[in-house]
């Protein structure tokens, strides 16, 4: 499975600290029709570490029930205790989804050994297809190239979402891609470069605003028009600026709710609303997305 294109991580909208399924299902339809890849629910974006058992289950019923153009649904699901990531795995599975996107495991920082060790047995309790998370300013640890390349062998493993933070770590991979293998990026400030270097997409908490564009620049960039895909890219940089300025996803979801497309921007602790400084920066951009909707 080609995995190319915008994928979106998509927020868990919140309303009176219960799940608004009704903000998610028009959500769901919105991002639909915007030319995305994807869906990833529960990821970083969707807030999953504030989560209950019973929440993740919802987010993942109502994401399948309610995927008008049926497209790919990757949930994510990670972990630092292998057994248990493989039970939640199943779980996922049973919903439907094509498959998962799972994080580096965290805190305990195993060796590159046992990064390897812990995915392969995910790949092998699973036949759902599997990209990693390699993020490892928040997961302490960091997944090597070697390692990734050791890991694209294995069949149900294929494509790497790439927050290494390490530009050479991320061009290394790129000039020398394993083969049948999606090189995602995880940085969206880097989606651009990623695409000039011959990365296949990108997974991008920005693209829930001005998604169109995010897909115009993929799309651009694709068919060798370079000039245009770049005019388009200097208007999307500042925006990202902006949306990672303070904790994602407050900002996202702060613009979202001032769009009509979420009932609220809660977030869970220990997430806060945005400062009133951001607010105000951000005002000015909703205004423009407004417009083009």
């Amino acid at each position: 499975m080609q995995l190319t294109g915008v994928w979106l991580p998509i927020i868990t909208p919140f309303k009176n600290d219960k799940i608004d399924v009704k903000s998610y299902q028009k959500l769901i339809e919105h991002y639909s029709n915007r030319g995305i890849s994807g869906i990833i629910p529960l990821g970083t974006t969707g807030e999953i570490p504030t989560l209950d058992d019973y929440e993740f289950e919802e987010v993942l019923s109502t994401t399948m029930e309610y995927n008008p153009k049926h497209l790919p649904v990757f949930a994510g699901v990670g972990g630092n205790y292998t057994t248990k990531v493989i039970r939640k795995v199943k779980l996922a599975q049973s919903y439907g989804i094509d498959g998962i996107l799972s994080v580096c495991p965290y805190y305990n920082r195993p060796s590159q050994d046992g990064i390897y060790q812990h995915f392969k047995s995910i790949a092998e309790e699973t036949d759902r297809s599997i990209i990693i998370y390699n993020i490892p300013y928040r997961t302490g640890v960091n997944i090597e190239n070697d390692t990734l390349r050791r890991l694209a062998e294995i069949k149900n493993i294929v494509g790497v979402k790439d927050a290494s933070g390490d530009i050479k770590q991320t061009t290394a991979l790129l000039m020398d891609p394993p083969k049948d293998f999606s090189i995602l990026t995880g940085e969206d400030i880097l989606f651009y470069a990623t695409l000039s270097m011959g990365g296949q997409g990108g997974i991008l908490a920005s693209a829930h605003l001005f998604t169109e564009k995010f897909v115009e620049v993929y799309q651009k960039v694709k068919d060798n028009n370079q000039e245009e895909a770049l005019d388009i890219w200097r208007q999307l940089y500042k925006l990202i600026s902006l949306l990672f300025k303070e904790p994602n996803p407050a900002p996202i979801k702060y613009c979202l709710a001032k769009l009509g497309l979420l009932d609220s921007p809660e977030v869970r602790l220990p997430l806060t609303q945005i400062t009133k400084q951001l607010a105000d920066q951000l005002d000015s951009i909703i205004l423009k997305q407004s417009s083009v909707r």
